[in-house]
């Protein structure tokens, strides 16, 4: 996997890279988030391995800038930090978008843990875009058909693809263009006489 790696840090950022190559990692390095945004515009890295606390642009605004980009396909975002990070401060990193955190100095293992999440992850945003962009669906009754031509609702495609399950409930235009038009239906009907079974005899 092709992996960012932003720090400052000569030391650090050399003693990350060899970790990341002994896991078998194809490493990009870069020293800071101006940098790493400029190489990001061009070049196609799935996971940053960023430092928070770095000149130009730190790590956070870094993920700031990845999430907001229009178009692509996602990013892991990883920050380094120390260990007296505050949990107001991992609360504000997770709001810009960050993935997961490493507490320098990094171990070997949560390093491996981590990026194996990171490869869950990407595999299964690739399934859900591949998805979007290939699913072909009927204009009308919305099931979608399958690789063996077989026309199956949404819900059962997707469960089969990805495993996820879904809830129903109804959304408020449809809840105003269909249910309340029957509900109106059905009690006009209610109010109705009930119609009478068998003609009363003539004199």
């Amino acid at each position: 996997m092709k992996i960012l790696t932003v720090e400052d840090d000569i030391v650090a950022r050399t003693v990350l890279g060899r970790a990341l190559k002994r896991l078998g990692h194809e490493i990009v390095e870069t020293a800071d988030g101006e940098t790493a945004w400029s190489l990001l515009q061009k070049d196609s890295v799935r996971v940053v391995v960023s430092d928070w606390m770095m000149p130009r642009m730190n790590g956070l605004d870094l993920c700031r800038k990845v999430r907001g980009r229009m178009g692509g396909e996602y990013v892991y975002f990883i920050l380094l930090t120390s260990s007296d990070a505050t949990e107001e401060n991992q609360r504000s990193a997770a709001d810009a978008g960050v993935d997961d955190f490493l507490t320098k100095p990094v171990d070997l293992t949560e390093l491996w843990t981590r990026l194996r999440v990171a490869e869950r992850i990407l595999r299964y945003t690739k399934q859900v875009r591949q998805l979007e962009e290939l699913m072909p669906i009927c204009s009308y009754c919305k099931k979608i058909r399958d690789d063996h031509n077989y026309w199956q609702q949404i819900e059962g495609y997707i469960n089969e693809w990805t495993g996820s399950e879904f809830s129903h409930s109804v959304c408020p235009d449809c809840y105003t263009r269909v249910i309340v038009p029957e509900l109106e239906s059905m009690r006009r009907a209610a109010q109705l006489p009930k119609a009478v079974s068998n003609p009363p005899a003539h004199p």
